[in-house]
């Protein structure tokens, strides 16, 4: 029988015989033309190590095809393994060839031609011009009712009643609703895994790989995730998947089968990491606590991958290639970036921009203060650990907004967060690439934490459409989806309605929508369509303005356009004069409101309480 993890007071996990007689490599194939042409092929099976015999190498390795040599078969102590290392020459064409030396197996692999040319139809990246909308594919829309449940897997649950259980919502359901999602304004798709999560409950975030080859059945089938991406690059938008380094499910094949005691990082007795990110920057650390930062499992139904491990370095790294050479995607969202071990990550990071030098990398940086989270990204400092991961999810500024609309204006409260967060930019190499956002998958929807008022919720979204960075949004959030994580981060990831057989509403249509939805979809699509055109928000400067008295004032400019916000985040109206601003105001002489086209001079007007305004300015 397989493997088994064994969790005890003490952490045994022990080999013992694989019963399927079935052999696998990983990665499935590789191409020519990669700079990445140092490929070590996983080969996984029964008692496989015995099927080797003992090869004499020639100084150039043995050819395998023409162009491809194997220069060390690496035998490790679980038997059902064995690393193959393959040069793969400037000389090598397309071909499939089988391991000659293998005993009683005929064992093919496949180098393939690549993609098209690179930055043309992928791997393009996403910039300050882009808008994401996230999705957990499970909750989204389901549009293959037939791979709902899957025979074999481990969770056959199925029930819309509950947010503790498949819902079915699949890859279909998202390529059915594109032209929606392109209506509305979205230029890039961020996906919550479609990997394999065969695990035994709360299988609809994706976060606990079993397979790192194979999309997960109960979302569709590797043609149609390439269909899904094919449809998305067709209308001129991006994809971005989510990959997940640090640990993998319990039930995957190299947990339940290790490859060797050190594949994971494992103790004397479980533990847990102590998500103390501090500890990896403090100067006065103790080591102890450094190594259970970053080498504590994330739960016990996540075991921690052990990035210094060369072999799984290499099967991470490879997996991240593979992926975007094989399906095209335009990027990556790294998560639980900070417990991962960070020269890794660097390596990684590299690996994948040296190949593909225009492709996104942001990570999530689940972490409170502004060294905290600029510590894992390119930044400023003159620290011996530098970071090259391009920029992560902005939590400081989505805990700072939160700030200005749940608290009162003070010395450092309220607004003022929000100024003082914007104002630590500097630190960073490029803030233009953080990625801003309200909420996610995780935290609890923002229209519930402003406690559903329609002002403040509309004030939020208004500065995530013109502030710096690149915006994200939650699916649903444009039709002020509500929800907290407690009890259970469930209630945060409720169906988009409309996407399932049998939804009495369907809020794709607007027929659907209720008037306060509505509202807030016009709002969104207000301002994300007068993004997509307007070059002082998505490539301009940005200048703030010291709020006063809740009253919080920026632009976004440049030589062709200027673009004025005012938030009004006090209790009582306010009165706004554009001569105070008279830096960035003189030379024109009207102002429109870019969400209801109202066009006015540039006299002083009075805004309500929690309200903002986005101003186009004219001459």
């Amino acid at each position: 029988m397989k493997a088994t993890v064994i969790l005890t007071s003490l952490l045994l996990i022990c080999f013992s015989c694989f019963a399927q007689n079935e052999y696998k490599c990983y990665p499935t194939n590789w191409w020519t033309g990669m700079k990445w042409n140092k490929v070590q092929v996983m080969l996984h099976g029964e008692r496989i190590a015995a099927k080797f015999p003992m090869i004499k190498m020639g100084p150039a390795g043995v050819k395998l095809a023409p162009g491809v040599n194997l220069v060390m078969i690496n035998r490790v102590e679980n038997p059902n393994y064995v690393f193959l290392d393959l040069v793969i020459d400037e000389s090598a064409k397309p071909c499939k060839f089988s391991f000659p030396f293998l005993k009683d197996i005929n064992l093919q692999y496949e180098i393939k031609p690549r993609r098209k040319a690179k930055g043309k139809d992928y791997a393009q990246g996403v910039t300050s011009r882009d808008f994401i909308y996230l999705i957990l594919p499970d909750r989204f829309s389901n549009g293959d009712v037939s791979n709902d449940r899957v025979a074999g897997m481990r969770d056959q649950t199925l029930n819309r009643d509950t947010v503790f259980n498949r819902h079915g919502g699949d890859l279909q359901g998202i390529t059915n609703h594109l032209d929606y999602l392109q209506n509305l304004g979205v230029t890039t798709l961020w996906l919550n895994p479609v990997w394999e999560n065969d695990m035994p409950n709360r299988t609809e975030h994706g976060y606990a790989f079993t397979d790192h080859y194979k999309i997960d059945p109960r979302l569709g089938t590797e043609k149609s995730y390439q269909q899904l991406i094919d449809a998305t690059h067709a209308k001129g938008m991006k994809i971005i998947q989510d990959a997940v380094y640090n640990h993998v499910g319990l039930y995957h094949f190299t947990v339940q089968d290790l490859p060797m005691k050190d594949w994971l990082h494992q103790w004397p007795a479980y533990t847990n990491t102590n998500f103390k990110d501090q500890v990896l920057f403090d100067p006065y650390a103790s080591p102890v606590q450094k190594k259970i930062m970053a080498d504590g499992w994330f739960t016990t139904q996540m075991p921690d991958m052990n990035q210094n491990n060369p072999f799984v370095a290499n099967f991470l790294i490879q997996h991240a290639l593979w992926t975007v050479e094989e399906f095209g995607i335009d990027g990556w969202r790294i998560d639980t970036y900070a417990y991962n071990d960070l020269e890794f990550m660097n390596r990684c990071n590299k690996a994948l921009m040296d190949e593909y030098p225009q492709i996104t990398l942001f990570g999530e940086t689940w972490v409170h203060g502004i060294p905290n989270q600029s510590f894992f990204v390119q930044n400023n400092y003159n620290i011996p650990f530098k970071s090259n991961l391009q920029a992560p999810t902005d939590f400081q500024t989505l805990w700072a907004m939160q700030d200005a609309m749940t608290k009162d204006f003070g010395w450092t409260d309220g607004v003022n967060n929000l100024y003082t967060t914007l104002a630590q930019d500097f630190v960073y190499k490029d803030p233009m690439r953080n990625v801003i956002f309200l909420d996610n998958h995780d935290i609890a929807r923002f229209y519930s934490v402003v406690g559903e008022d329609m002002n403040k919720y509309k004030s939020s979204l208004s500065w995530l459409f013109t502030c710096r960075g690149i915006p994200e949004m939650y699916y649903g959030d444009e039709l002020a989806t509500t929800g907290f994580t407690t009890p259970n981060d469930g209630y945060v990831r409720l169906d988009f309605p409309g996407g399932f057989p049998g939804d009495k509403l369907n809020k794709f249509e607007l027929s659907g929508r209720t008037a306060k939805d509505e509202e807030i979809w016009r709002h969104v699509h207000a301002l994300a369509n007068f993004r997509k055109q307007s070059s002082a928000i998505t490539t301009g400067k940005m200048m703030q303005y010291l709020p006063e008295d809740g009253l919080y004032v920026y632009f976004r400019y440049d030589a062709l356009q200027t673009v004025m916000v005012v938030m009004n985040t006090a209790k009582t109206t306010k009165t706004v004069s554009f001569a105070k601003y008279i830096e960035r105001t003189n030379g024109f002489s009207t102002a429109t409101d870019i969400v209801t086209k109202k066009r006015s001079g540039l006299d002083d007007f009075a805004i309500d309480s929690y309200k903002a305004v986005v101003l186009e300015l004219g001459k």
